[in-house]
């Protein structure tokens, strides 16, 4: 464990940290400066394309690739970030695995509440088999919002009759719009980045005064994973969403669900980001996810151009 870098990144952290009300102006720019300083690995390519009518971000392995497509949902607490702010992560998985990846520029509260963004990362689900991919190779990754978007596009595509991906890997995810979650109150002080009042906010954007108590907005709730492919759920031990995944953690386990909850002690929220040389944590994180998708996604016949 690298105590020194986890400290330096909190203290680093705690500068981004709101002192009060943003403007969704404020916010996405903030949120953009922070994840303009993540290290992106030079082994990949990056192209715009658009999927499921939607803009996305196909990002390639510099080398061979193998057969396998990561559909990657940004994180952002449903309100701001995109594809490129997100590229740290999903190039890393693409360059730990030698798989593709699309990121999916999906709609954003709160010009486009729920369900505008499930709807997108759906259709670019589905545009995905509608070119043929195989769902055996195919893996759902995501962080924070991005993350919770992970297990709901999935329950969307069961409620649609569609085949589930492979595998589902979650950084950090958001997955109960209730904030019922104990850590919501045990790790407010503990966490330098989020506050309640801040996912609160976000979140009240997002719901645009909709019922939470349902599963597509509070899976860690309410949602029934019966039939789900296998998940990895990682999160750190001092950020307030960390009860999302252990509760979603238990639902997966007593629905038959192979599940795997990696909690790294002393880690704040979606830390897999400060991947490349700035936390040990965050790389030794995205081997084992990687090492996770390369045993889940299984190898086809690949069709060179899924840009539908």
């Amino acid at each position: 464990m690298s105590k020194q870098q986890l400290a330096d990144i909190d203290a680093m952290l705690r500068r981004f940290r709101p002192t009060g009300p943003r403007s969704v102006a404020e916010l996405r720019t903030g949120f953009k400066a922070l994840m303009d300083t993540m290290i992106v690995p030079e082994n990949v390519h990056t192209a715009p394309v658009t999927l499921g009518g939607r803009p996305a971000l196909h990002v390639t392995p510099g080398d061979a690739a193998r057969h396998g497509t990561i559909l990657y949902f940004h994180g952002g607490g449903f309100v701001f970030g995109s594809p490129e702010t997100a590229l740290s992560l999903t190039a890393q998985l693409v360059s730990k695995t030698g798989f593709e990846a699309y990121s999916v520029d999906y709609r954003l509260a709160p010009e486009y509440p729920f369900p505008a963004g499930l709807e997108d990362n759906l259709s670019a689900y589905r545009a995905l088999l509608g070119q043929g991919v195989s769902p055996s190779s195919i893996g759902f990754a995501g962080d924070s919002a991005g993350g919770g978007y992970t297990v709901t596009t999935a329950l969307a595509a069961r409620d649609a009759d569609l085949p589930l991906p492979a595998a589902i890997v979650a950084f950090s995810p958001g997955l109960d719009t209730t904030r019922t979650g104990e850590s919501m109150t045990t790790k407010n002080g503990a966490d330098p980045i989020f506050t309640r009042e801040a996912v609160m906010r976000t979140g009240e954007m997002y719901l645009a005064g909709q019922d939470p108590q349902q599963p597509l907005l509070s899976p860690a709730v309410h949602a029934d994973l019966t039939g789900f492919p296998p998940l990895l759920l990682q999160v750190g031990a001092n950020e307030i969403l960390l009860d999302d995944s252990t509760r979603l953690a238990a639902r997966a386990r007593d629905a038959g669900v192979d599940v795997i909850l990696d909690v790294t002690a002393d880690a704040p929220h979606v830390f897999q980001s400060f991947a490349g040389g700035a936390l040990d944590e965050a790389d030794h994180a995205l081997d084992r996810a990687a090492l996770f998708l390369t045993q889940h996604l299984r190898a086809v016949d690949a069709i060179s151009d899924h840009t539908g």
